[in-house]
């Protein structure tokens, strides 16, 4: 089971979720970022 096949499978999908929640805490943030333009407080 531990071949390298497993590996490269197992580090293309860490790398795709690493992706994936960089590409949502970007968003995140530059929506906070745009958002508090608009803030009174």
């Amino acid at each position: 089971m531990l071949d390298g096949v497993f590996f490269s499978h197992a580090i293309a999908w860490l790398i795709g979720a690493m992706t994936v929640c960089a590409a949502g805490f970007t968003f995140a943030a530059l929506f906070m970022l745009g958002r508090s333009g608009y803030r009174k407080d």
